[in-house]
């Protein structure tokens, strides 16, 4: 009898222990699920993901990207360009799918030691061909802004997509796709990149308090071929209404500018400087396609300023061409479903490499015509010419070698005409683009190079 009990005893004892392991709680005390994950990497990339049909997983998505260039070509006069090197993204996101429904993630950018907030976003997908998110992220708005940075075919993005298109807000946005229709609607407020922006919101706030300012960006793309492997167009246009925003700081004042395509050399020649407006309407029409090897993409993109008081209206606008070819076999990829570019898939088992070319033009001249050089906003135009070759050594590293010709006009002479844009009467430097006398403007060239890792 005592035996009995004794075995009776100890059962229940190691049940008890037995149950004891599997209860967990996490660090707030509360009693948590367990629910079993697998490790593997998919396609170079780490994911943890779920045994059970919960949809869980979570992963790293993580980018170097190394730039150097060089310049040559410039005037006698102009101001001197600074070959250079420059760590140009270093991004660390943590991506997770909680369940089927419910999506999250945080990116982060550390390049050259400054820290800047990318993404942090906020993802449902549970109604079937729709997607709503909120946080900050990219308006849906320029193709060539949209697509990641790490599927770019040129180590930049054309000039007037730096001047005009929209990149990261804090917003909300509503995504509809089916069988090749792409519908898009953003509503956004202030820059949430680092310190500074935040700080001109809260300054704003101390003071008269505005309102933070809002955008409403929307978006349609029609997609021929959305179910083919081989071939595919996209035929779209955007359009956005903007208010000013208390992230800027000049709040109520616009400016507009660009490099030259190119992240070493910080020039910025064209640009309108700030100026006072109530409100921005921008847009764009898009066309692009691609075909086995071949890529190809035409944009129109302007933006018309309206002034305070209904003083009238200031226009901006630029456009470009491109394209790239895979020499070995390769086939471009499209994601219908964010209407943007993505990875090539290689030809080869050592990679492929793409050729590629690019017309460009952006004009922020509003006002040609005005006789009065006081109420003139003349930011300068800039016409490029630029070559490129992509190595894709594999899925996970780019090597990337751009030349590039730019031909700025005379009143590409930066932010209140900072730099010298051609010789006066007398044959000497100026900055002063209605001094100049014969050609004028600076006009360079450059080679560039990036390495690039994901993982």
């Amino acid at each position: 009898m005592r035996k009995t009990l004794l075995t009776i005893v100890l059962a229940l004892f190691t049940a008890s222990a037995l149950n004891a392991q599997e209860e967990q709680y996490n660090q707030y005390g509360v009693k948590v699920d367990i629910d079993p994950l697998v490790a593997e990497a998919q396609d170079g990339i780490l994911v943890l993901r779920s045994k059970s049909d919960s949809g869980y997983k979570i992963w790293l998505d993580n980018r170097v990207q190394t730039d150097g260039a060089v310049f040559f070509g410039e005037p006698e006069w102009a101001d001197g360009i600074s070959n250079g090197f420059s760590v140009r993204r270093a991004r660390f996101a943590v991506k997770t799918q909680i369940n089927k429904d419910w999506y999250g993630e945080v990116d982060m950018d550390m390049a050259d030691g400054e820290f800047e907030l990318k993404d942090a976003i906020i993802r449902y997908t549970g109604l079937e061909h729709f997607q709503f998110q909120v946080g900050n992220f990219k308006e849906i708005f320029s193709l060539q802004r949209n697509n990641s940075s790490r599927y770019l075919q040129f180590i930049e993005r054309p000039m007037v997509c730096s001047a005009l298109a929209p990149s990261r807000s804090l917003g909300f946005n509503a995504n509809y796709y089916n069988k090749g229709i792409f519908l898009n609607l953003g509503v956004h407020a202030q820059v949430i990149a680092g310190a500074e922006e935040r700080g001109y919101v809260e300054e704003s706030s101390k003071g008269k308090g505005p309102d933070e300012g809002l955008s409403y960006t929307f978006k349609a793309v029609y997609q021929p071929g959305w179910n083919k492997d081989n071939w595919g167009l996209h035929i779209g246009g955007a359009v956005s209404y903007r208010n000013p925003k208390t992230s800027d700081e000049t709040f109520g004042k616009a400016r507009f500018s660009t490099r030259n395509s190119t992240s070493i050399n910080r020039k910025k020649y064209v640009d309108t400087g700030d100026f006072a407006f109530d409100h921005n309407l921008l847009y764009t029409g898009e066309l692009a396609g691609y075909w086995r090897g071949l890529r190809a993409e035409a944009v129109y993109m302007a933006n018309t300023s309206f002034l305070p008081e209904n003083a009238g209206t200031k226009q901006f606008g630029g456009w470009y061409v491109q394209a790239g070819y895979l020499l070995f076999g390769g086939t471009q990829r499209y994601d219908g479903a964010g209407a943007k570019f993505t990875r090539v898939k290689r030809g080869q088992k050592w990679g492929d490499i793409e050729l590629c070319g690019r017309i460009e033009y952006v004009d922020l001249n509003a006002d040609r015509a005005l006789a009065a050089a006081d109420q003139k906003i003349m930011g300068g135009s800039c016409m490029a010419y630029s070559a490129g070759i992509n190595y894709y050594i594999n899925d996970h590293v780019k090597v990337q070698i751009n030349w590039q010709y730019n031909d700025n006009d005379r009143f590409s002479s930066g932010k209140g005409n900072k730099f010298y844009c051609g010789l006066d009467s007398a044959g000497k430097p100026t900055k002063d683009p209605y001094k100049t006398v014969g050609a004028a403007g600076v006009d360079y060239q450059m080679v560039a190079m990036r390495f690039e890792i994901d993982f």
